[in-house]
Order: C-alpha cells, then structure tokens, then sequence
C-alpha cells in the first residue's frame, strides 16, 4: 500500500512561543488526524549553517537534531504543508512516497 512520508528535521532547541517546535509540530498533526507521528532526537548532526549540534559532556545539550516523521494519506497530508512551512523556518521538510507493508 503506497503512502506519503513527512519528515521534518529540527533544532532541539527551536522553539513556537513557549514550547518545543517538535511538541508544536506533533499537536498540528494530531489536529489533521495524520495517522500517527514519532519524534526522534539525534545523537549529532548540521545543517545548513554547518554548526555542528551533538550531545555535550554529561549528555547535556538542548540543540541536537530532532527529526518528526509521519506517514499517512497523501490526501492527508498535503493539506497541511503549508502550515508546516510558516512555522518550521529554519528546519527541513521533505516527503517521499513509501510503501507500507
């Protein structure tokens, strides 16, 4: 069964007012009734910028990649990309067609 694949990639420490931009994300999301959502942190990684974000001593760092994936309808997901947009301004949003087994 073929499906669309949102994944967006993100800044630990991006932020939607006074909550995590991933937390914001997820409950947009839920909104559309995208089937279902996971957010993963990273251990390290760059971006555009080229700083390099990666768990510090201690583990202490609030800047590590976080990357939000959903998978769903493409009917259900286009929908929202365009909000998506207006809020993710530094991060990266791709889609890619993925089958489910």
């Amino acid at each position: 069964m073929k499906k669309l694949q949102l994944t967006i990639y993100l800044n630990e420490a991006d932020r939607m007012g006074d909550i995590p931009l991933h937390e914001d994300v997820v409950r947009r999301l839920l909104r559309f009734e995208i089937a279902g959502t996971t957010v993963t942190r990273g251990l390290m990684g760059y971006g555009k910028h080229g700083k390099v974000h990666r768990k510090r001593l201690f583990g202490v760092s609030d800047d590590r990649p976080v990357i939000i994936t959903a998978i769903d309808d493409e009917a259900r997901i286009r929908p929202i990309l365009t909000e998506l947009k207006a809020v993710v301004l530094e991060g990266l949003i791709t889609l890619q067609e993925v089958e489910v087994v």
